[in-house]
């Protein structure tokens, strides 16, 4: 459903721009916009509608109801997932966590990514 939604809305966005390219513009004319002979029109009645305007006024309306069916659809929760059995199996085979070994003085007195010295040997009380 959702690709024939989008596929509907792509055909009808590439329909309304050809039919609106395709339409004359009203005062088109230099002199109108300036005020000079017949820009009465641009301001009042623009006459009968022809049949481009409602052409594109029909692709305009099954655009907005398109793009709102789709904002609608995308904002719904998904009832099913790609990933929906992955999860379980990888919790019950845990890897065993080693804990670090406490570092012995002669390694805490090595700077980091030196080689360490020999150690002496640990000397024994008496």
């Amino acid at each position: 459903m959702i690709i024939a939604l989008t596929l509907l809305h792509v055909l009808v966005s590439i329909f309304m721009i050809a039919v609106v390219l395709l339409q004359s513009g009203k005062g088109a004319e230099m002199g109108a916009s300036f005020g000079s002979g017949g820009s009465q029109s641009v301001f009042g009645a623009g006459g009968g509608t022809t049949f481009l305007s409602k052409m594109t006024t029909g692709a305009a309306v099954i655009f907005m109801l398109t793009s709102l069916t789709l904002a609608y659809i995308s904002g719904q929760p998904s009832s099913s997932s790609i990933m929906s059995g992955k999860g379980k199996s990888a919790t019950t085979t845990k890897m065993p966590v080693q804990m670090p070994q406490p570092m012995t003085p002669a390694q805490q007195s090595t700077p980091a990514g030196m080689p360490g010295a020999p150690a002496a040997p640990p000397q024994q009380q008496k």
